[in-house]
């Protein structure tokens, strides 16, 4: 069957990304179903403001892990297909998880773990991004965003200069995707409600 191994790659890496690390870390470690609190989604953002620095840790690791480990599957498999239309079914799985009724996070983790295995230096770039602008507006969702623009116009220079057009034709949508899941984040940003995370705080209770 033509294409066996690639339809083999993509049904996998989708379910590596619906592998719903906050359901797990939140149910079996402290006895919290984080659907029920906070944003309801189930991501690294949530997580934190739920359970703490320790689970968010956690459930960053595990989203950002899943999505590298799905782009690199077709290494794995002996395939030619692109390390970053591998992980993209990981990236969908992640916001829309077989194994939590299809209501997953939004996808910013795991997004940077196909961007680290794909294109390490535009990794580089994205997460620079995001860091910069979280330790300055304390804002995940804001972070988030200002990532997903950026990387929008990385690509497009990039494709400008290198004539590659794959990672333009993948990485546009996939920003677009994640700055059209924010926009209730953005609502509250513009409004002075969207909730800041305390960084440097311990968790109190």
């Amino acid at each position: 069957m033509p294409y066996l191994t690639e339809i083999i790659i993509i049904i996998i890496s989708y379910l590596l990304g619906s592998i719903p690390f906050a359901l797990l870390v939140g149910k079996l470690g402290y006895k919290v179903d984080v659907r029920e609190h906070g944003s309801g989604n189930l991501g690294t953002t949530n997580t934190f403001r739920v359970l703490g620095k320790k689970a968010g840790t956690i459930v960053l690791l595990g989203d950002m892990g899943k999505g590298l480990v799905a782009a690199l599957l077709p290494l794995l498999f002996g395939s030619e297909m692109s390390l970053l239309l591998a992980g993209i079914p990981a990236i969908i799985g992640h916001s829309y998880p077989i194994f939590a009724k299809f209501k997953g996070g939004k996808s910013v983790a795991t997004s940077a773990g196909v961007l680290l295995a794909a294109f390490p230096w535009f990794f580089v770039v994205v997460v620079g991004t995001f860091i910069v602008t979280l330790l300055v507006s304390k804002m995940v969702s804001l972070s988030s965003m200002a990532a997903s623009v950026v990387a929008l116009v990385t690509v497009v220079v990039y494709g400008l200069m290198t004539k590659d057009w794959l990672p333009l034709i993948v990485i546009v949508p996939l920003a677009l995707f994640i700055i059209i899941k924010h926009r209730s984040n953005w609502e509250r940003i513009r409004a002075g409600t969207e909730p800041k995370v305390p960084l440097f705080q311990k968790r109190k209770g």
